[in-house]
């Protein structure tokens, strides 16, 4: 299947790709809301909720502007090379989890991003309030697999 045909396939099963699809796809997070899809020998991940993606979309933009220090980038148009979409991704992710939920602070995965993305919603009202300063320290410190040693 060539490159072309792939995409337009994909964007055809996955109308609303969930915004959060490398954390997904990681293992590192899950959400009820979704569904991985499977495709030529690749995977991707689908939100079935079309209302839900959208403040998700929002957040990964949000994290993605905040964390330009962080990764060493001037400017985001998009998403990112992989380990730092990982970093925004997973770390993000991770660090909302900290803000939300004090508690979980020393987790190292999110059950349910959708809720976390709704609690955080319903504590501080919206998403450009949240406390990016402690959220963005998690993105720093993400490590991904760690280093196998030989």
């Amino acid at each position: 299947m060539e490159e072309t045909e792939y995409k337009q396939t994909y964007e055809a099963l996955n109308p609303y790709p969930c915004a959060f699809e490398k954390a997904i796809l990681s293992s590192r997070c899950g959400c009820i809301h979704c569904q991985r899809i499977y495709l030529a020998e690749r995977e991707g991940a689908a939100c079935l909720s079309p209302q839900g993606a959208v403040p998700c979309a929002e957040l990964v933009k949000e994290l993605r502007e905040n964390a330009k220090f962080t990764l060493r980038v001037s400017q985001v148009l998009g998403q990112l090379p992989h380990t730092k979409e990982m970093k925004v991704q997973c770390g993000g992710l991770l660090g909302l989890q900290a803000a939300v939920f004090p508690d979980l602070a020393s987790e190292i995965k999110v059950v349910n991003i959708h809720a976390l993305v709704s609690q955080a919603i319903a504590m501080f009202e919206r998403l450009d309030k949240l406390p990016y300063q402690d959220i963005i320290k998690f993105i720093g410190h993400y490590s991904g697999r760690p280093l196998k040693h030989s």
